[in-house]
């Protein structure tokens, strides 16, 4: 399993996943990183992630899900630890803490911060992936557009829309609304060294949000802030990820696949660099 997602859709969108369900053999439906719901935005709730375990806040917060509501699991298996065949079968399950809450209940949201993935061959590698262009029609052959033009989509937002390839890649988000961040997640896969949120870097009033020097995929928790922090319009959230592309002859999935020009994408062999941050809106 490389990860599960729960999210909570509205009771006007029921309708449609159980459609969805019913018209896809089997339990379920495939889909890549979100519902697969086309436009239907579910609330990202939480996760489960490699030696995750459940980070319980002591603030009166929480996930609202309205009357009619359903929760949708996006589980992510890696065949590549079967080396491609059919895995056990998944036992996985979801179990929540409810609580009516109140007017003074916080509701939460989960906020991704995103940086671009522009990972170059190791020295010494080589092969028809080691070029971007050929890397990139080769996500997208196996995940669709839409995950396909997320690497143009970041540099575009990060950045000139030019690559810059490099072992750490980051992005700068200006916020326009004011939060209260009360917990932080770092993602990324098997080639992941660091990841960090920071906030308002290089200025008198930085703070780190989130510091993983020595990322490991086998080893990823939602870690609550000792305190809370109030962020408002104005400031500045960055993350920041390092990848090791010298990683890939060292794991032993990754060392069977041949060498690649590493862009974001969904699978186990991709990458990616996101920093969930666990938010309320505050006035």
């Amino acid at each position: 399993m490389h990860h599960a997602v729960v999210q909570v859709i509205g009771p006007e969108a029921a309708t449609l996943a159980h459609a969805k369900d019913a018209e896809t053999p089997g339990p379920g439906w495939t889909c890549f990183g979100d519902t697969g719901l086309g436009r239907v935005a579910g609330t990202y709730a939480s996760a489960w992630t490699p030696n995750g375990t459940e980070s319980v806040l002591k603030q009166d917060v929480g996930f609202p899900v309205k009357p009619g509501s359903l929760i949708v699991v996006q589980a992510h298996y890696n065949l590549l630890a079967t080396d491609g065949r059919p895995g056990e079968t998944d036992r996985s399950s979801v179990r929540l803490r409810l609580t009516d809450g109140t007017s003074a209940t916080e509701p939460l949201r989960t906020l991704p911060l995103q940086a671009p993935i522009e990972l170059p061959c190791a020295s010494g590698e080589s092969g028809a992936l080691c070029e971007r262009a050929a890397s990139v029609a080769d996500v997208t052959k196996r995940f669709g557009d839409r995950v396909g033009g997320i690497a143009q989509q970041l540099l575009e937002l990060c950045g000139s829309g030019k690559p810059v390839p490099g072992d750490t890649q980051r992005c700068d988000y200006p916020v326009r609304q004011p939060m209260t961040v009360y917990a932080a997640l770092g993602h990324m896969h098997m080639l992941g060294r660091s990841i960090k949120v920071e906030l308002n870097p290089g200025t008198a009033q930085a703070q780190t949000l989130l510091d993983v020097p020595n990322f490991d995929f086998d080893n990823q928790k939602t870690q609550p802030l000792p305190t809370p922090v109030g962020v408002k319009p104005g400031d500045t959230l960055r993350v920041t990820c390092t990848h090791d592309a010298t990683l890939r002859r060292q794991v032993p999935s990754l060392s069977k696949l041949p060498p690649r020009y590493v862009v974001w994408g969904d699978g186990s062999s991709d990458e990616m660099c996101t920093g969930f941050m666990i938010t309320s809106a505050t006035e």
